[in-house]
């Protein structure tokens, strides 16, 4: 075969093109690839605009945590417990083993250990960004 390599134009529209192959070729090789995700949003009473949330994504019986989010002025008041829990349950019901997330040094690592994760990887880099670490929790 004589192929090349090239940047993408648009790489989000490079995005399909390039998962759909690896998607065929799990699916062949271990069932259902594409997973199921799950979302929870926050709004204001008589509003639908979002101001944060969760969204994850099941897959071979773990639940992938992509993004956490509360409103800035509403930290500290158990949005994200409860957000968390949530999805926990829906894990759960979803027969997941196992969630998983990641976060930076300026992120949130204290508020999952809290909630029962622990570190099992972990990326250095400059700081303060850095390092990137990779949490789990067995349910």
């Amino acid at each position: 075969m004589d192929l090349i390599i090239r940047g993408a134009a648009s790489p989000d529209d490079a995005y399909m093109p390039i998962w759909a192959p690896l998607l065929a070729f799990n699916e062949k090789t271990v069932g259902d690839a594409q997973g199921a995700p799950f979302a929870l949003t926050i709004t204001e009473p008589d509003s639908e605009a979002v101001l944060g949330g969760l969204w994850a994504l099941s897959l071979w019986g773990s639940f992938y945590i992509g993004l956490v989010v509360t409103p800035e002025g509403a930290r500290g008041e158990g949005l994200g417990t409860e957000l968390m829990a949530q999805a926990e349950a829906e894990a759960v019901a979803r027969n997941c083993h196992n969630m998983w997330l990641d976060t930076y040094a300026f992120q949130a690592r204290a508020f999952y250990e809290r909630l029962g994760f622990a570190v099992f990887g972990q990326i250095d880099g400059p700081a303060s960004m850095f390092p990137r670490w990779f949490m789990r929790k067995d349910l």
